[in-house]
């Protein structure tokens, strides 16, 4: 074979592999047209040479927009390049928005970012989760040990998920405040005969101030 058929073989090659990218971009830019997303097909070539991924992006703005949530695809590409995750906090964009629940875009980026799942935090604001606290034992004044396991319903808190303690701490806490409850009572039957004295006693200390959740019941 000779030289000039080497050439035309690489030229083929090539000229193959562009074409893929092009129709695949033009594909891209053909699916966000019709969905109505605006992103350009300039921009979807562009979003290669700045190491994002097109589908990501596009998709995403897709799903927004489909959602009337307005997200511009300079954020989702800025989330992206920051580490976050994109298809995760439209998700939960979405999420909130049907639950009514106020979450803006900065305030999922932020919460995202600081290494929270951003969609588990707004459907445990929708339906509560329920965590059981490590068997406690504690002693009565009356030298009766009780010992006693607590199920503590918690909903998430938007507000304070950034910096907020997670569930390890509301479970420390709550089963301090078992403790706390037990060893302040006279005898073991008060207790006993009025188990709800835990769960008031322990919820009148606010122990879930700090934390990224709110707890509903003991």
């Amino acid at each position: 074979m000779n030289i000039m058929g080497i050439l035309l073989i690489i030229a083929g090659i090539i000229a193959l592999v562009l074409f893929y990218f092009i129709f695949s971009y033009l594909a891209l830019w053909v699916q966000a047209l019709v969905s109505g997303a605006k992103v350009g097909l300039i921009n979807i070539i562009f979003m290669r040479f700045r190491k994002v991924p097109p589908k990501l992006i596009v998709e995403s703005k897709i799903m927004a927009v489909k959602a009337g949530i307005d997200i511009s695809t300079d954020a989702l590409e800025s989330h992206y390049l920051a580490g976050g995750n994109v298809a995760r906090v439209v998700q939960a964009l979405i999420a909130a928005d049907k639950a009514n629940i106020a979450l803006s875009f900065n305030r999922s980026v932020a919460i995202d970012l600081a290494g929270r799942n951003v969609l588990e935090a707004v459907q445990m604001s929708v339906n509560p989760k329920v965590i059981e606290t490590p068997l406690v034992a504690a002693m009565a004044k009356d030298g009766i040990q009780l010992k006693a396991i607590s199920r503590v319903t918690v909903r998430a808190n938007i507000d304070r998920l950034v910096g907020g303690a997670g569930e390890e701490t509301v479970l420390a806490r709550v089963g301090e405040g078992i403790v706390t409850t037990i060893c302040s009572a006279d005898t073991h039957k008060q207790v006993l005969e009025n188990p709800d004295l835990i769960s008031k006693t322990v919820l009148k200390k606010g122990l879930d101030a700090g934390t990224a959740y709110e707890i509903l019941s003991i």
